[in-house]
């Protein structure tokens, strides 16, 4: 059973979290909230696909938002160079 909610608890979780970010969050760190709507849903489709692109958004993406909402700025949208502490 764990097996067949697995897919669908990681999208839900997906999901809710790229509807829940404002949308200056998105345009400041340089993504699109719909484009990555749609890939979600586009995976829910499509099982393997859906596990890789919720994967990717929960791993890279929903950890730069957050720290954009924070106000943890990064120097380039999408680098890991890590936060921007200068002056």
């Amino acid at each position: 059973m764990l097996v067949f909610s697995l897919p669908l608890a990681l999208t839900g979780w997906a999901l809710l979290d790229t509807a829940h970010r404002p949308e200056w969050v998105w345009a400041l760190v340089g993504r699109r909230r719909v484009a990555w709507l749609a890939a979600i849903l586009f995976g829910a489709l499509v099982v393997p696909v859906g596990l890789v692109v919720s994967a990717i958004y929960l791993v890279r993406v929903r950890p730069e938002l957050a720290d954009a909402e924070t106000g943890r700025l990064w120097r380039e949208p999408g680098s890991d160079a890590g936060p921007n502490t200068s002056a």
